[in-house]
């Protein structure tokens, strides 16, 4: 059985309950299909956001901003209720112009995808909402801006078809038994389908909604089931992430650059597996660590390396500078000031030389390298 359903407890007012096991999950990996293009106009951005500066300094007519976020913050939650979230995919600017009677602020018109929150309360814009912009591409981590208001925004937008989900060979617990003794199609409570390595170690979780429409003897044989539920999301693991479960599947890696086989979407799922740690009272520091550069071509590739120079294969040391930051700062068994030696430097940094951070005015090497010898870490480059 690769697979656990359990029910947990996300207020831990209660232990998690066991739904059942399964041998396999047909249908959860997938590519999410692009989001249908609209066009959005960002009303008043002010001049001095990253937004603003990002998109004027640029000299080709339009400029790719990326995925990013949008929030809309209401002055008053007890109100309008609590902040609503879109994903804003692979992000374009159309056109920009002086927002009329304010000179210090900017309209900027971009083409987009948008993808809705799930807030189900009232879909009601909120009396006074700020809305701020984040685009890693020009920001980091850090909000990139902000805008008075945005036309098109709030539109109808179709409903994608559902993509069933297949739980094969499962063996049913009290709970998950007694929902199927009520007639089909049922509804099911909020489960984490758990995926577990050979030794039985959890490597990670993916919540659904154990919405099933058919339950039939299990091809499998014996007195196994399977279960066919609905669409549980547009999140879904990726394409990209079956391979490296598989690797994970063995265990936590143990050789340093398994990784680096895979693409940028492979590395961000084998950056989700990791482990920080382990932790230690002080953590330790002095002694030299070396870093091996040869296939930091990109920011995930630059964590991963620097996460196993530390700590070894299988653990990071921050799934952004940020967290990066964090751990600096104390927290990991390896904390500052010790001595960083990365070899083959020149990769990362003629690979992530476009990837400025705006805010910082320095690439993601530049601002890595900055950030470590700030906290103490004596890096050379060879």
């Amino acid at each position: 059985m690769r697979y656990l359903l359990v029910r947990e407890d996300i207020h831990g007012e209660e232990e998690d309950v066991l739904w059942g096991r399964c041998a396999e999950v047909e249908g959860l990996f997938m590519d999410p299909p692009p989001l249908p293009r609209e066009v959005l106009t960002l009303r008043g951005c002010p001049r001095e956001s990253l937004l603003v500066q990002a998109v004027a300094a640029g000299t080709e007519q339009v400029r790719l901003l990326g995925d990013g976020m949008l929030s809309i913050e209401p002055t008053d939650p007890s109100k309008d209720g609590p902040p609503r979230f879109w994903d804003l995919e692979d992000t374009a600017v159309l056109a920009q112009w002086p927002t009329p009677g304010d000179p210090g602020r900017v309209d900027v018109v971009v083409g987009t995808g948008v993808r809705e929150d799930d807030y189900l309360g009232s879909k009601r814009l909120p009396s006074s909402p700020r809305f701020d912009l984040w685009f890693p591409s020009i920001g980091g981590d850090s909000q990139s801006g902000g805008c008075r208001s945005i036309d098109g925004l709030f539109t109808p937008r179709p409903q994608r078809p559902t993509q069933p989900v297949n739980l094969i060979g499962c063996e049913p617990a009290a709970p998950l038994q007694a929902l199927l003794c009520r007639p089909l199609p049922q509804e099911g409570d909020p489960i984490t389908l758990w995926r577990l390595d050979r030794h039985g170690r959890t490597m990670t979780g993916y919540r659904l909604d154990l919405n099933i429409v058919e339950a039939r003897p299990s091809v499998l044989g014996g007195a196994l089931i399977d279960l066919t539920i609905t669409d549980p999301g547009d999140d879904r693991p990726t394409l990209a992430a079956r391979a490296v479960w598989e690797i994970w599947s063995d265990g936590v890696p143990t050789r340093p650059n398994q990784w680096a086989q895979f693409d940028a979407e492979g590395r961000s799922e084998w950056l989700d597996l990791t482990r920080v740690g382990p932790y230690g009272p002080q953590g330790l520091s002095g002694g030299t660590y070396h870093l091996d550069g040869q296939h930091v071509t990109d920011r995930t590739g630059l964590l991963l390396a620097l996460g196993e120079a530390l700590l070894g294969p299988g653990a990071n040391y921050g799934r952004d500078l940020d967290s990066v930051q964090d751990y600096l700062c104390g927290g990991p068994s390896v904390v500052p000031p010790f001595t960083l030696v990365w070899h083959h430097a020149d990769i990362a940094r003629r690979a992530l030389a476009g990837h400025i951070l705006h805010h910082l005015g320095a690439s993601y090497f530049e601002e890595t390298v900055n950030l470590l010898r700030e906290y103490g870490v004596t890096v050379v480059l060879q």
